[in-house]
């Protein structure tokens, strides 16, 4: 513990795919027993996504900052386009380095837009019909455009959708404009996780539950239908490559169950090809976000599909 009363965890010089697991669970661990945790950067040489991830949902806890990055470390996140700075700012620029500007948040460049990190929108110039390629989905006459989380704009079918009375069994639920770990508010949301990664369900299971979200996890795509069934959540989270059943296979199967015809469904991936985008558009999906995830970003999107 540090002279102002936070625990301090020293990373190791490697924090590869490797050691993920086991730094998860030191991670966790030490949020049980400790209201605010240092990650002391210094010694850090090897930092890759499984890790930065890690550590993106433990800063998400609002109780867990970073001191002494390495140049390794800041070259991770900046290689990611992705932040690890506070809100306060009040982070150590790395040893030995002049303190420079980081980069604007921003994933690859597309020729109509500028997206956001970590969160893109499955959506092409010239977007075809969501039900176009799967005549045995139930049919829906006004199909929408998949969600771009880096935007504030709802397609108009899905904010219908949100403000019907039948969309929500809580009628006093509302939308919060910031997420807090000690909000109750979103208690009554429940989210359906399906990975096969245990890293990636127990990160997911950290971000969702401080937000005060209600989880259920699944290890892969048979498994999260059986889980589901006939009940209903607020919204499906789902990778694409899984074993047994990948995501494409969860998205067009609860579509056919009218149960879920219109649950919000966000696909949560390391994939970016534009034409497994159109599938998934195709298939039903609402959502497309690119792992590593921003936190944050995915907080505010369930809450933009679901408030």
């Amino acid at each position: 513990m540090n002279g102002a009363g936070e625990d301090v965890l020293r990373l190791p010089a490697v924090l590869d795919l490797a050691a993920a697991e086991d730094f998860l669970g030191t991670v966790l661990q030490q949020l049980q027993t400790s209201q605010s945790l240092c990650l002391d950067a210094r010694e850090v040489e090897t930092l890759t996504l499984p890790c930065v991830q890690i550590i993106l949902a433990a800063i998400a806890t609002h109780r867990v900052t970073v001191a002494n990055p390495t140049e390794a470390f800041v070259s991770a996140f900046r290689d990611m386009a992705l932040d690890w700075r506070t809100d306060s700012g009040a982070l150590d620029e790395p040893a030995g380095v002049a303190p420079a500007p980081e980069p604007p948040i921003a994933a690859a460049p597309e020729p109509t837009r500028t997206p956001e990190p970590g969160a893109e929108a499955v959506a092409e110039p010239a977007p075809a019909p969501l039900l176009e390629a799967a005549p045995d989905l139930v049919p829906d006459p006004t199909p929408q455009p998949l969600l771009d989380p880096s935007t504030d704009a709802v397609p108009a079918q899905l904010q219908a959708q949100n403000e019907a009375p039948a969309a929500s069994s809580d009628p006093d639920r509302s939308i919060e404009q910031e997420p807090t770990p000690t909000d109750g508010s979103d208690m009554a949301k429940r989210i359906l996780t399906i990975d096969d990664s245990k890293t990636m369900r127990d990160m997911l299971m950290l971000t969702l539950a401080e937000a005060g979200f209600e989880v259920i996890q699944a290890v892969d795509g048979q498994h999260g239908l059986d889980v589901l069934g006939d009940e209903r959540v607020d919204v499906v989270i789902t990778d694409i490559n899984m074993p047994i059943m990948d995501g494409y296979g969860v998205i067009r199967n609860l579509r056919k169950n009218p149960v879920h015809k219109t649950t919000p469904i966000l696909v949560l991936t390391t994939e970016s090809d534009a034409e497994k985008k159109v599938i998934a558009r195709e298939a039903g999906a609402t959502g497309w976000m690119v792992k590593p995830f921003d936190p944050d970003r995915l907080i505010a999107t369930i809450r933009k599909v679901a408030p």
